[in-house]
């Protein structure tokens, strides 16, 4: 690993700081790209207008009608997170703005039964609610066939989605034959934030089709639904699908973050929080990403996301309390499913490494493995090895249904598209984004998808991809070693394209030991100081005089907040100052 410190442009942190920033967040505002303070006001009214979302006022004339004319329509989601929270965004917002409680309702396919999306089978289950306007929520793009199934029955067809549409060897781009498209990343559209994800579409849509019913006189600028009031959902949402932190998902997610810590929630966050034993009134980004995304995201991989949709959806305290402890309980089975099927992978990949080092990319595939968990599976042996890395198991229909993920510098869904055009017929179908992607494959076909996904990842991996950095923000001063200047950290909004802060520095270790037989404990002596730290998942011991790269989190043990030092990574001192470039 090799640790790289960001540049940190002095005059621009002066001028944050003469705005009256505080001066360490100063600093690392400045290292990500802010240059004036106002690019970190957070008012809804800095968001970027629904007008600009190509297909959004066009989907808020066809929702208006729908409305009016008092037509069924039903939405289908996706079973993630960001599928979850556009599904309950789309229930609540639609019935604020009129629709009767009866006149919206969902489909969420089955991971297992259906896979991924709008598929012709779903359509049907569709059509046999009655449903007169089909609506997607974070899928549709690659639905051409489910869409002309959808329209032959009768139904207009808005999709909202943040998926990249399908691109054909010319170049051309193939849009399925919906009424409406809004989508962020579809040709022609003007919109600056192409980091919106599926919730996030959604909310737009729901803007615009509020700015069409008050000019249709449905309601006032003074007496229209509050639909900010959606915005943990939001937050949720972004943050679990790992959105890029733009100004604008930025805003969204310190909206939404603002919101709860203010303890105005809806009844599914706030049990949630409460099942996972965390404080709303202290909520961040990190909550959203390792306590209540995974919670939500289990429903879909062992269960059916619609336990995770009716938390997020339901009104009642009691019923929002009883579902986030059905999710945490389907949470606990989901890490211990995990843990096994990542022992595994480790025996397998002894076999794939004799000598230790890893190929250029790892395809992995067990019998024994469940569907559900191969993207988490994925995602651990990627951060392990730093090599893009695909899981496969064995779906109902035979199948082997893999999800895969990357490191920066290999874009997936594109090294997918080039294994299609080299083999075609091999992927049943596939689709993804640049760091995480899904496909479908024949299992006689696992040789020939190993195999010609090496040889894509020889041909765009170099040295330099390969080698794991670890950006920082280099020494943490000693008077920023507080509680208080923790909790500031804690306040601001961090994620994909705006990091959290990691700190390096270099330390004498003055102890280790293990702790919970999978975590090193440790005594650190830093800048003259004892610290206590910690490294997760680490079981290996460190030199006497190492440089570390951390976070720092508070430790609250018996009355006493104590600054802790959470190592992210750790490099030979001998390197430190060829790695500060």
């Amino acid at each position: 690993m090799q640790i790289i410190v960001r540049d940190v442009p002095p005059r621009t942190t002066w001028q944050l700081e003469q705005a009256g920033i505080h001066p360490l967040l100063a600093r690392l505002f400045a290292s990500r790209g802010v240059r004036q303070a106002d690019e970190l006001d957070d008012q809804a009214a800095r968001l970027l207008p629904p007008s600009a979302l190509r297909g959004a006022t066009q989907a808020a004339h066809l929702l208006a009608d729908a409305l009016e004319a008092g037509q069924a329509m039903c939405i289908v989601a996706d079973y993630d997170c960001d599928g979850a929270t556009a599904c309950a965004v789309g229930l609540r917002g639609l019935r604020m703005l009129g629709a009767r409680s009866d006149q919206v309702s969902y489909v969420v396919p089955d991971r297992a039964l259906h896979g991924y999306g709008l598929t012709p089978p779903i359509v049907d289950l569709v059509a046999a609610k009655g449903a007169r306007v089909l609506i997607t929520v974070d899928n549709g793009m690659a639905s051409h066939e489910a869409v002309l199934r959808a329209r032959a029955l009768g139904m207009q067809v808005l999709i909202t989605d943040h998926h990249l549409p399908v691109v054909h060897d010319d170049g051309s781009v193939s849009l399925p034959e919906a009424d409406v498209i809004v989508n962020p990343n579809q040709p022609d559209c003007p919109f600056a934030s192409k980091a919106l994800v599926g919730v996030g579409v959604m909310f737009y849509v729901l803007l615009a089709l509020r700015a069409e019913l008050r000019q249709r006189g449905h309601f006032d600028a003074a007496s229209q639904p509050r639909l900010d009031a959606l915005l943990d959902l939001v937050a949720l949402g972004t943050i679990a699908d790992v959105g890029r932190l733009d100004d604008n998902n930025r805003r969204l997610v310190a909206l939404g973050l603002k919101r709860i810590r203010s303890g105005r929630m809806q009844p599914g966050i706030a049990a949630l929080f409460a099942a996972a034993g965390r404080d709303p009134r202290r909520a961040s980004s990190m909550d959203f990403g390792f306590a209540l995304g995974p919670r939500v995201n289990a429903a879909g991989r062992l269960a059916e996301m619609g336990l995770g949709i009716e938390c997020l959806s339901t009104d009642d305290p009691g019923r929002a309390e009883a579902l986030a402890r059905q999710l945490d309980a389907i949470n606990r089975e989901r890490r211990e499913l995990e843990s096994g099927m990542r022992e595994q992978a480790e025996l397998r990949l002894e076999a794939l490494m004799p000598e230790g080092d890893p190929p250029y990319a790892l395809a992995l595939f067990d019998a024994e493995f469940h569907e559900g968990v191969v993207g988490i599976v994925a995602s651990r042996l990627k951060d392990r090895l730093h090599r893009p890395t695909f899981v496969f198991a064995r779906g109902q229909d035979g199948l082997l249904k893999g999800s895969g993920r990357s490191i920066p510098g290999f874009h997936l869904r594109d090294a997918l598209d080039l294994v299609s055009k080299r083999h075609p017929g091999l992927l049943h179908k596939f689709g993804g984004h640049a760091m995480a992607a899904g496909c479908t494959l024949s299992e006689s076909d696992f040789p020939v998808f190993d195999a010609a996904l090496q040889r894509v990842a020889r041909e765009g991996l170099d040295a330099a991809t390969l080698s794991r950095q670890l950006m920082s923000d280099g020494p943490l001063e000693p008077q920023w070693f507080t509680p208080e200047t923790v909790e500031k950290l804690d306040e601001a909004v961090w994620g994909p394209g705006f990091e959290a802060p990691v700190f390096c520095d270099e330390v004498d270790v003055l102890g280790q030991r293990l702790v919970g037989e999978r975590h090193l404990k440790l005594s650190l002596r830093l800048q003259g100081q004892v610290r206590d730290g910690i490294w997760f998942g680490h079981t290996e011991p460190l030199p006497g005089r190492v440089r570390l790269a951390y976070r720092v989190s508070v430790d609250e043990f018996q009355g006493r907040r104590r600054v802790q030092m959470v190592v992210e990574g750790c490099e030979p001192c001998a390197a430190s100052s060829g790695a500060q470039r």
